[in-house]
């Protein structure tokens, strides 16, 4: 949180920037990065999403060959979400009903039914409400499918990020790799592709490109030359 007794441009003219974009282009990375150089508040909409699927995964709720939807939607307030600070990580993580399931949502078990859990309108309006109360005082930066289009339509900065599917895969791949889980590349594929198929064609709230949103191919782009364009679009908007 920002305090309320360190005066800077940030408080003064504080904005919201909403970043929206397809599965594993590095929006939450680019996020986290931004809200702390704008000293914003910085939430991942894709952990909330993330966090019903594993809910759901964690009561049977759903699986390789079903999907009790109507007992997921009964059962959402038994789902309470938030986020704590962590100081020696630097960012926030997720809790579920009290309990950090920070790496248990990273897996590509959970990537697999997060779509699905998301296709749910019961889930997406419960969401979306909490996610539209943590921005009611901007100074944000929210990344998600629907930031700018559903969740924050007014949005001051609207960023789309993009990038290939098999880019987007090797980072994935890579990233996992990493934490120690043992999958193959073509898996991690398979599931950024069929994540792609159903966001974008999903009845409520599909991923797309607001109007107004700026795009942002990061296929051949660091971290940082992402950071620079954003922290100097934002700029202009703070100042």
């Amino acid at each position: 949180m920002v305090e309320d007794d360190k005066l800077n441009k940030t408080t003064l003219n504080k904005i919201i920037i909403a970043i929206d974009g397809f599965s594993s282009t590095g929006k939450s990375t680019v996020a986290k990065q931004l809200a702390k150089n704008l000293n914003y508040i910085y939430v991942d909409t894709g952990a909330m999403y993330r966090a019903v699927a594993y809910f759901a995964l964690e009561h049977d709720l759903i699986g390789d060959d079903f999907f009790k939807e109507d007992a997921l939607v009964n059962r959402l307030e038994d789902i309470s979400i938030n986020f704590k600070f962590n100081i020696e990580a630097g960012f926030a993580e997720v809790y579920l009903n009290g309990k950090n399931i920070e790496s248990a949502i990273r897996t590509l078990r959970v990537s697999k039914f997060v779509s699905p859990v998301a296709t749910l309108s019961a889930v997406r309006r419960k969401l979306v409400e909490q996610q539209q109360l943590m921005g009611k005082d901007k100074g944000i930066v929210m990344d998600g499918r629907d930031i700018g289009t559903v969740v924050f339509p007014e949005a001051e900065l609207k960023i789309f990020m993009t990038a290939s599917a098999e880019t987007r895969a090797k980072r994935r791949y890579k990233e996992l790799l990493d934490r120690g889980h043992n999958l193959s590349y073509d898996d991690v594929l398979e599931n950024v592709t069929t994540r792609d198929h159903i966001d974008s064609t999903r009845e409520d709230s599909p991923l797309i490109k607001a109007e107004d949103a700026i795009e942002i191919d990061n296929s051949d782009l660091t971290i940082e030359e992402q950071l620079e364009t954003i922290v100097g679009l934002a700029n202009r908007l703070i100042i």
